[in-house]
């Protein structure tokens, strides 16, 4: 399974979004600090869920790094977030 896949499947399990988009934007960083060869080191990820009802910007932060894990957010160099109910 890719990156992008468990990126995926984590936050779907963990927030049931309405909408999810997770994009590997990992080759328009090529040459910069983090950027591996394959890809999938830099993410852009859009959540649109009920579950952020309420969070201040912050915990919906954490509640998004909760649900990908400790372990794979290790394996991820830079994650852009767009978080809203």
């Amino acid at each position: 399974m890719s990156k992008t896949q468990e990126i995926e499947a984590r936050l779907q399990a963990a927030l049931s979004p309405r909408e999810l988009d997770v994009v590997d934007d990992s080759e328009s960083h090529r040459g910069h600090a983090g950027f591996q060869e394959g890809g999938e080191s830099h993410f852009n990820v859009r959540i649109r869920a009920e579950a952020f009802n309420g969070l201040s910007r912050i915990a919906r932060h954490r509640a998004v790094h909760g649900a990908i894990g400790p372990e794979l957010m290790g394996r991820i160099h830079a994650l852009a977030l767009d978080l809203d109910v």
